[in-house]
């Protein structure tokens, strides 16, 4: 057992902690161009570490990845969640905090500078 393989844990699960509040917030949206990248990633360094016999390691960026998959899946930009298409999609997304409900203030005609011509 290497020492390394729990400092890389420890980073993974700090990731996972940090990512977690932008996978609760039903308003936080990240672009596809920004998560798939880092699920793959999460995803190489994963195989890669169980390779080396890193599993904690390997644990911890299999965490990863699954927490940039679930952002891809329901915190993307676009309207139509990649959720849509799977089985227990609406559930998932449910659980995860639904979809974000418009603001409601009529305050979206509103610029926070004015012009004075």
């Amino acid at each position: 057992m290497m020492w390394q393989d729990f400092v890389f844990l420890v980073g993974s699960m700090t990731s996972v902690m940090f990512l977690y509040p932008t996978l609760r917030d039903k308003a936080s949206r990240v672009p596809r161009a920004t998560s798939i990248p880092s699920m793959l990633i999460g995803g190489v360094y994963s195989l890669t570490f169980f390779t080396l016999g890193m599993h904690f390691s390997a644990f911890g960026s299999f965490a990863a990845c699954t927490m940039w998959s679930l952002i891809a899946l329901f915190r993307n930009p676009e309207d139509e969640s990649l959720a849509a298409g799977l089985p227990f999609g609406h559930r998932i997304k449910q659980l995860l905090g639904g979809t974000p409900q418009p603001h409601a203030s009529g305050d979206d005609d509103v610029d926070a500078a004015p012009n004075s011509d």
